[in-house]
C-alpha cells in the first residue's frame, strides 16, 4: 500500500496563501529550504494535484531548467517534476501534458485506489484536493514548512474536519530565518 503525503508552505498561523491567493509572504525560498523539497519531491512516485496547484506548477516547471540563472537545484527540479508520474483531479480543465494523466470523476474513489497499488509514496498538493482526502482520512503524513508570518486569513492548509486525527512528530528543525521543517505521520 502506498503512503499519501501532504505537504507545503504555510504560514505561523496556517495558511498556504493570504487572500487574493496572496503567497508573496513566503518569499524567494533559502537554498536550504528549496533543497529540502527537492529532496521531498524525489521521494515520491507520483504527484497528485488540484486544478490551481496543477496551473502554477505547469506554468513554470516544464521548462524550469531552461531559465536565465537556474540553480543546480532548480534544474534538476525542474527534470525530476517533469519525469514524475502525475495525476490531475479536475472538472474544468481537458488536457494535461508533462507525464500527467487528467481524472475528472470522483478523486477520493481515485486515490484510494491508487494507494491500494504497490509503490512508491504519493505526495498530494492543493489545498481543495488534499482537504477532501483528509476528510476521508487518507492522508499518512503531513510535511509542513512553517514561516515566521501571520497574514490572519486566506487559503487554510487544514481543513474542517469531522473527527480529531492524532498524529506523531517524525522530524523537526529550524533553518536560519525561522522557518520551522515538521513532518508528523497520521496514528492509526
Amino acid at each position: 500500500m502506498r503512503k499519501l503525503i501532504y505537504g507545503m508552505n504555510l504560514t505561523l498561523d496556517g495558511y498556504i496563501a493570504a487572500a487574493g491567493n496572496d503567497i508573496g509572504w513566503s518569499g524567494p525560498p533559502s537554498d536550504e529550504l528549496f533543497q529540502w523539497w527537492l529532496d521531498q519531491e524525489q521521494a515520491s512516485g507520483l504527484s497528485l494535484y488540484g486544478r490551481k496547484l496543477w496551473e502554477t506548477m505547469s506554468s513554470y516547471w516544464p521548462t524550469g531548467d531552461q531559465q536565465p540563472g537556474a540553480t543546480a537545484a532548480e534544474i534538476e527540479f525542474a527534470r525530476n517534476w517533469r519525469d514524475t508520474p502525475k495525476v490531475v483531479f479536475s472538472s474544468t480543465i481537458d488536457k494535461v501534458d508533462w507525464n500527467t494523466r487528467l481524472v475528472t470523476g470522483d478523486a477520493i474513489a481515485e486515490i484510494t485506489r491508487l494507494k491500494a497499488e504497490d509503490g512508491g509514496p504519493m505526495n498530494i498538493g492543493g489545498a481543495t484536493l488534499a482537504g477532501a482526502a483528509m476528510r476521508a482520512g487518507l492522508i499518512d503524513e503531513y510535511v509542513i514548512a512553517a514561516h515566521p508570518v501571520l497574514v490572519g486569513g486566506g487559503t487554510p492548509f487544514f481543513t474542517a474536519l469531522d473527527s480529531w486525527v492524532n498524529l506523531n512528530l517524525v522530524e523537526t528543525r529550524t533553518l536560519p530565518g525561522g522557518v520551522v521543517l515538521t513532518r508528523y505521520e497520521t496514528r492509526r
